[in-house]
């Protein structure tokens, strides 16, 4: 995504030598996102995506990659890391973890309609369903220990307006999430947590496969429907779009059926998916890392989310199937 740490051409071939994928082609480092230094690199024998990874260790990394192996293994139309000639995910490179993982065809798309959330639904089914025999485990290094963490970082800079609606938010989720008895009644699994449009390709209007599993960690499966939902179904002033929302639950509850608990929790977990990406938004903003091609996005549209979903929070109980 961003790159922040740079890989030159003589230590990129020295790389590659460890793998059987060809002689390097040409390779580019790739602007979109804010997390990870990624660059697309061409051989004379595939397309890959190379990716240092800036904040994560190594025993982090190993989880993500083992996940993105099964899920590829069990039919999930994912990227799939690619083993070196050891049979190694992972490696070193300027003491941080890098890994190749295969390029899927198609790109990410701006505008979403029905049949996008529809098929988005479809693949997020399958995804939860062979999450279900993952056997490595992940904490949620961006739950609520993180919101409370981090919105105390940013307040000073918020106005006294935004400063308050993220107060009362987070007193909020603390309150709806808190209780460990009411979250045991939601089915638990693998999510990949940042399921973006930018983090879905498609090939003429096919969806070809979920990439970026860095967020991926075990928490509550409606979370990640809701952060999902909060991005792909969408009317332009940034309200819900019922029926979009509607083929997104509709196409994944064929491949995991959805409970009445997770029902009275939807709008809920809208909210506290608006503000995970409000707040991470805010701190990259205020706090910016240093990198080579730094991309930041704005905070504001999740303020605007956020605020909808609070003010529409009966109305969202309805979108469902």
């Amino acid at each position: 995504m961003s790159v922040y740490t740079t890989i030159e051409e003589d230590e990129l071939k020295d790389f590659l030598a460890n793998y059987e994928v060809g002689e390097l082609d040409s390779y580019q480092g790739i602007r979109d996102g804010i997390e990870n230094t990624n660059y697309f690199v061409n051989t004379t024998q595939q397309r890959f995506v190379l990716t240092i990874f800036e904040r994560h260790s190594f025993t982090e990394m190993q989880y993500y990659l083992n996940l993105m192996h099964h899920l590829a293994d069990n039919n999930v139309p994912s990227a799939s890391p690619v083993a070196d000639k050891q049979g190694n995910y992972l490696s070193h490179f300027a003491d941080k973890p890098i890994a190749l993982v295969e390029r899927l065809d198609g790109g990410s798309i701006i505008e979403t309609c029905v049949d996008h959330c529809a098929q988005l639904g479809t693949a997020m089914g399958k995804m939860h369903a062979a999450g279900l025999s993952f056997e490595g485990e992940q904490t949620n290094p961006r739950g609520p220990a993180w919101c409370q963490q981090t919105a105390a970082q940013v307040k000073n800079k918020l106005s006294a307006d935004d400063s308050n609606l993220l107060d009362e938010e987070v007193r909020f989720q603390l309150d709806q999430l808190g209780n460990d008895r009411q979250l045991a009644s939601l089915p638990r699994g693998v999510i990949h947590a940042d399921l973006f449009r930018d983090n879905a390709l498609w090939h003429k209007d096919m969806f070809s496969g979920i990439i970026d599993f860095y967020y991926s960690c075990d928490d509550a499966l409606l979370y990640d429907l809701a952060v999902t939902a909060n991005d792909w179904c969408l009317n332009q002033d940034l309200s819900l779009n019922k029926n979009k929302v509607n083929a997104l639950l509709t196409n994944y509850n064929e491949h995991r059926a959805l409970t009445t608990q997770e029902q009275t929790f939807w709008p809920t977990m809208l909210r506290a998916g608006a503000l995970r990406f409000w707040l991470s938004r805010l701190y990259d903003k205020h706090f910016p890392r240093p990198g080579e091609l730094v991309h930041t996005k704005n905070p504001d549209a999740f303020k605007t989310i956020l605020s909808n979903r609070i003010n529409n929070d009966e109305d969202y109980r309805g979108y469902w199937l």
